[in-house]
């Protein structure tokens, strides 16, 4: 049945977005769950992993091999290889830093009311650290595999034993390659042999040497000899190199016997990383054919908003709406060969298994999907050759399979139901068929040929028509599916429309039976009407979205009213409090002048004019704002407007940008480092120039910058060694030019020039910090460094 639906070759184009063996596997033996906590969970990992692909550009995710049968090995107390021990540090490297990944995005997201991620977490929380194990093996191996020097003090000694002799032996050989004796060698080099330093000996000259023959070349012409005045050397190399293949057995024992102990945690966490590529592949395959999350509908509806096949060109296929389950349960299509009615019942099979195999969906936002026990389908041509069946009898022993296990939480696709057979024979036992399925409960759909049909499926309860629509007008059907509407004959319209004779068309009319000729015209009808409330329905969609848009303005542009009205408020409130403060101060010092007047005057009353200065001056403490003053605010509310080429902060972001231009009444275009984004402008605050007249950073390759010296450094296009140096030169010239942080561009890529950065900047000293840049800013494509 899933073959039948295309779900195989979905799995093939999924498991290409794999990175490891074992997610390919996980990928390629992916089955649909039938309930609704599995179906729910995974498409809950596969949002998690789209929203990190959104906001970080996926989580590190990377290839591993397939470390199972060295786990087993080593269960039975087997040595493993220092390939495979590297294996397996590199899966524990994995693990890490995808625990380290998600331990920082925790971070970040526990400032939201909401957690960005629903399941994910909770997956990678049960991988297990193993920091000693992991540091071990990365002190002792190299990636590869090789045991390096560092491995033990033992094995770095031989080792500087073997190059110090090697050395020598080479010395030595090299006095008779480029000496007098020269010309009794038949090629001035040296060579192996029987991992023995040799030199290849004319050989009529073969006794001048003295020491060991060790080959001879086949023309007999030139003899292989290790010079009697090399041969203790070589054999203290020899003696070395057996000394260092031991080392080597005796640690890569000593590290097998470190993981042994871990088998089953590793075992574990090479699962979950299957897992979280298997995740992270659903996540890019969303990405590939735009797919959306579906909705699992606890009542059993499909509701497919605008459902499109994953597997036909995005820029040829016909969306269509697809619903079932709620007003009816079985839906009758019937139309023209070619009109898409085969592709409609493969498309709403084929995303009801994705949904429930936890992949998103190639239909609008909000779409529902059901959650069936069974999706049994009969499509396409069945006749057996080998089992001399007809197409009808291959059909019919498919149905017969079908109408054995499907239950009422089934989903059941029939293609051409009846076909085959005689129309009369064929289309009774189709109708018996659907009459079966109808007691038993499942949603079904079928496509038909039989006019019969089209009454079934009007007078027969939980059951509506619908088909394929055709355009009279160019002869061609246009692969709409429209329910409620059954497809009629266009035969004669088609005929007389590619010039049959008109009295040709109306005699074959006459000869139509009257019912089929009421059933025609009832379609007519109906096909008249939905024509009608299809026009309808656009006008009164586009008032409603028109309104809609208004209602969103008007709410956004109430909410800045708030907003203004609210800091008004309190800028006013802080003014007044400070007013109140001065007047109080002010009238405070007037009246203890005026009682410093009375105790100088004996007493007395205090005379007329002072009383009266007095009186002034505690009225003046009530005078209102002059025109002055609401000059100025209306001049600093002007300061405050926002036009192209300022500098603002960009609130949901948390970074600066500047302004490009108005992209509507409600959003401004605003660059943020290598990005334009449009930003509501809610969400802008105009922020000061500096004192200073630091020119905008922009990104300029410092070798092409000129004697000034940029902010940002861009690597990309550059080989290796050549970023390397031109990192080096810039980071000399940025401190010179008391820069407190700086931009490296390195692309992504390989990853070999940003891990390079990375690495250079762990070893200078004048570094603070460095981290990559925010996710507008190009994400891990670029690196923010911070002096000391």
């Amino acid at each position: 049945m899933l073959a039948t639906l295309d779900y195989p070759e979905v799995l093939h184009r999924l498991a290409a977005h794999t990175v490891s063996d074992a997610g390919k596997r996980l990928a390629l033996a992916l089955t649909p769950d039938d309930t609704v906590g599995s179906v729910q969970q995974n498409l809950d990992r596969t949002a998690d992993a789209v929203t990190l692909h959104r906001l970080k550009g996926g989580f590190p995710i990377t290839k591993t091999v397939d470390i199972t049968p060295h786990l087993k090995r080593l269960a039975i107390g087997a040595t493993l290889s220092g390939t495979e021990l590297a294996q397996i540090g590199r899966v524990l490297a994995v693990a890490a830093s995808i625990k380290d990944f998600f331990s920082d995005f925790a971070d970040d997201d526990a400032k939201n009311d909401t957690p960005l991620l629903r399941a994910l977490p909770a997956l990678v929380d049960q991988m297990i650290d193993l920091p000693e194990v992991s540091r071990a093996l990365k002190r002792a191996l190299d990636e590869d595999g090789t045991v390096l020097d560092t491995a033990s003090s033992t094995l770095q000694g031989i080792r500087t034993g073997m190059r110090q002799t090697e050395g020598a032996v080479r010395t030595r050989l090299e006095q008779y390659t480029r000496g007098a004796e020269a010309k009794y060698l038949t090629d001035a080099i040296i060579t192996l042999r029987d991992d023995r330093y040799v030199i290849p000996v004319k050989a009529e000259y073969k006794n001048r040497f003295g020491g060991i023959v060790h080959d001879q070349s086949a023309s007999g012409q030139t003899f292989y000899i290790e010079p009697q005045a090399v041969l203790e050397m070589n054999n203290r190399l020899r003696q070395l190199q057996i000394d260092e293949k031991r080392e080597i057995e005796r640690i890569l024992a000593e590290l097998a016997a470190m993981v042994a102990p871990y088998t089953e945690q590793l075992k574990a966490n090479a699962t979950i990383l299957a897992e979280l590529d298997l995740v992270n592949a659903k996540a890019q395959y969303a990405a590939e054919i735009k797919a959306t999350e579906p909705i699992i509908d606890d009542q059993r509806h499909v509701d497919l908003i605008q459902a499109r096949h994953p597997l036909i060109d995005p820029h040829t296929v016909v969306p269509n709406d697809i619903y079932l389950g709620k007003d009816f349960h079985t839906i009758v299509v019937t139309g023209p060969n070619t009109g898409g009615k085969t592709i409609t019942l493969k498309t709403l099979g084929l995303l009801e298994l994705m949904a429930q195999s936890g992949l998103f969906i190639p239909a609008q936002e909000e779409s529902h999907v059901a959650i069936y026990d069974e999706i049994l389908a009969d499509i396409g041509d069945e006749q057996s050759i080998e089992q001399s069946l007809s197409t009808f009898s291959g059909h019919m022993k498919n149905i017969i399979k079908i109408l054995s296990v499907a239950t009422a939480k089934s989903l059941v696709l029939f293609d051409e139901l009846g076909a085959g057979t005689d129309p009369q024979e064929g289309a009774s036992l189709a109708i018996a068929i659907l009459d079966y399925l109808g007691a038993k409960g499942p949603d079904v759909v079928a496509t038909t040929h039989y006019p019969e049909l089209k009454v079934y499926g009007y007078n027969t309860p939980q059951t509506i028509n619908a088909s394929m629509e055709f355009d009279i007008t160019t002869l061609q059907p246009t692969y709409r599916l429209l329910i409620g509407t059954p497809g009629r004959s266009n035969a004669f319209d088609i005929a007389a429309r590619l010039g049959l004779e008109p009295e040709i068309v109306d005699r074959a009319k006459q000869l139509l039976d009257g019912e089929s000729q009421n059933l025609n015209e009832m379609i007519g009808d109906l096909e008249n009407q939905r024509k009608a409330a299809e026009t309808e329905y656009h006008e009164l969609r586009h008032e409603l979205d028109e309104a809609t848009t208004l209602h969103t303005q008007l709410n956004s542009a109430f909410e800045d009213f708030l907003k203004e009205k609210d800091a008004q408020m309190k800028k006013a409130q802080q003014q007044a409090d400070q007013l109140v403060d001065k007047a109080q101060q002010k009238a405070d010092k007037i009246i203890a002048d005026l009682r410093q007047a009375q105790l100088t005057g004996g007493g007395g009353t205090v005379k007329e004019d002072k009383l009266i200065a007095a009186k002034t001056a505690l009225k003046n403490l009530h005078s209102t704002p002059s025109p002055t003053n609401n000059r100025v605010l209306r001049r600093e509310k002007k300061k405050q407007a926002l036009r192209p080429g300022d500098d603002v902060q960009v609130a949901s972001y948390g970074t600066t940008g500047t302004l490009l231009k108005k992209a509507d009444d409600t959003h401004w275009e605003v660059q943020m480092g290598i990005l334009k984004m449009k930003v509501p402008t809610a969400e802008l605050t105009k922020v000061a120039a500096p004192e200073d007249t630091e020119p905008k950073r922009h990104i300029v390759n410092v070798r092409n910058s000129g004697p000034a010296v940029s902010p940002t450094l861009d690597l990309r296009g550059s080989r290796y060694e050549e970023a390397m140096h031109d990192l080096d030169q810039y980071m000399d010239e940025a401190l010179l030019a008391n820069y407190p942080t700086v931009t490296i561009i390195h692309g992504k890529g390989t990853g070999a020039i940003r891990n390079g950065v990375q690495e250079y900047l762990k070893a200078h000293r004048q570094i603070k910090s460095f981290k990559y840049a925010p996710p507008e800013a190009g994400g891990d494509g670029a690196t923010i460094v911070t002096f000391k």
